[in-house]
């Protein structure tokens, strides 16, 4: 026998009709408590955590009207939002039920009341107000995580006039709800701009979701990014909802959509047009509340290539375009930047590096960083790894070894560390390196698929 759950407040000034609810509900319920008068409400909700309220229309002889339950539906929403109210009437007119959920009420059962309607209706009233927690417990998380990220070494860094004109954008399109495209190259920090846009907006309290259209396959494209329904297709086991379904609320993040083959920007487009998206197996579309923040490193110029990307598409996707220039563009901000990742590097190897060498400062603002502040990122964690004082020199650095145009293509030298997983780790980071951290491109030179090439970026930590 499944253990009884769920806590019902039931509130009446007819005795007969609280015993009778009290004995009906606690075959279903595993708590029930009767209230004959609603002065009491306010400290029964202090007392007790219940689910929902069952709620008289009219309290006292006479009365019809339905203005004293209206008042103390208004008194208990008051108290706790998220409480689900189903009210009682013995006048159960279309127009008392229509104002009853106009001002909050979930449903209404009526006099005399039928068992099962009563047993359904609160049953559904106590999942209801369990999603509700967890919907403010899932806002409460990710606000906390959102705050972690932005203190995690996930700041934005602006010393230079290039990125203080980015951050001025930011600051004029956070506010409204308009779809903004990020470009720039591989490693500039195009999902920082967009998780500053979030933070910025309205929308902050609520989900900010990244989605890597690259790494999602065609097959499942509209499965990931619309949901699908249980039996839609071999493997779906359970209704799922999508990215945008999951982001509904709040900010959708979608990386690399410049890299969207023609026939799936079709169906991007036709979700943002009617900002509806239709599930999978499903016979109806779903409406959905997010704005869209969207990046590519495809440059502007291909973007405008109808052949590449549709005109109809880029112009849902831009109404804000931001350029963010790479690292190379913006010298100001190398030493930040190395200092900045030199103090979470130090603390995460409990090493106390403390500063660069006046040839260490040189060599990172002359070096033209082919995978931008990613790979600056790589550089300065390696240098504190290998680093035997607390002052960074050149050495540590290894520049010169990263950068593949000072090897020659005819000579394959001998490995001096025969170790698969630091291979592999090596190859790895040398083909990012060589093509300027372009995931498309060091996938394909290293025979994986880019789903693989990132599980093994994750593995390695790169």
């Amino acid at each position: 026998m499944a253990e009884k759950s769920g806590s019902i407040l039931i509130v009446d000034d007819d005795e007969d009709i609280l015993t009778a609810g009290r004995l009906l509900l606690r075959r279903s319920f595993g708590n029930v408590i009767t209230c004959p008068s609603p002065r009491d409400i306010p400290k029964l909700l202090g007392e007790h955590d219940f689910d929902a309220v069952l709620l008289d229309m009219n309290f006292g002889p006479g009365e019809s009207s339905g203005q004293q339950g209206f008042d103390w539906l208004a008194r208990i929403l008051e108290i706790d939002p998220n409480m689900v109210v189903v009210m009682i009437t013995a006048h159960g007119s279309v127009d008392t039920v229509v104002d009853a959920m106009k001002r909050g009420a979930t449903d209404f059962v009526a006099k005399p009341w039928q068992n099962e309607k009563v047993v359904a209706t609160l049953s559904a009233a106590v999942k209801l107000h369990r999603s509700r927690l967890e919907a403010v417990s899932l806002r409460g998380a990710n606000r906390v995580l959102a705050e972690a990220s932005a203190t995690a070494g996930n700041t934005i860094i602006a010393e230079s006039a290039e990125i203080e004109e980015v951050l001025s954008l930011v600051d004029r399109a956070a506010p409204t709800d308009a779809n903004v495209l990020i470009l720039g190259e591989n490693g500039t920090g195009k999902e920082l701009v967009a998780r500053e846009l979030h933070r910025k907006s309205e929308r902050a309290g609520e989900v900010f979701l990244a989605v890597d259209l690259g790494s999602i396959s065609e097959s499942l494209f509209e499965s990931e990014l619309f949901g699908h329904r249980k039996g839609a297709f071999t493997g779906a086991n359970s209704d799922r909802p999508g990215r945008f379904q999951a982001a509904s609320g709040g900010t959708l993040f979608l990386d690399e959509v410049g890299n969207l083959p023609l026939h799936l920007q079709a169906k991007l487009l036709s979700a943002l047009e009617q900002r509806k998206v239709t599930p999978v197996g499903a016979d109806k579309s779903e409406a959905v509340d997010v704005r869209v923040v969207s990046a590519t490193n495809v440059a502007a110029e291909l973007l405008r290539d109808p052949e590449r990307f549709r005109p109809d598409l880029l112009f849902r996707l831009n109404t804000v375009e931001i350029t963010v220039p790479p690292l190379r563009e913006r010298r100001a901000d190398i030493l930040p930047i190395a200092y900045h990742y030199a103090e979470i590097y130090s603390r995460k190897y409990g090493k106390n590096v403390k500063t660069f060498s006046q040839a260490a400062e040189k060599a990172l603002i002359d070096y033209d960083w082919p995978g931008n502040v990613r790979a600056l990122r790589h550089a300065i964690e390696r240098g504190v790894i290998l680093a035997d004082s607390n002052v960074l020199a050149p050495g540590d650095l290894q520049l010169d070894d990263d950068d593949t145009r000072h090897v020659p293509r005819a000579v394959t030298p001998i490995p001096t560390v025969l170790n698969l997983d630091q291979m592999e780790r090596d190859t790895i980071g040398k083909a990012l390196l060589k093509h300027g951290f372009n995931i498309s491109k060091a996938a394909k030179e290293l025979g994986l698929t880019r789903a693989s090439l990132y599980r093994r970026m994750e593995k390695h930590g790169l």
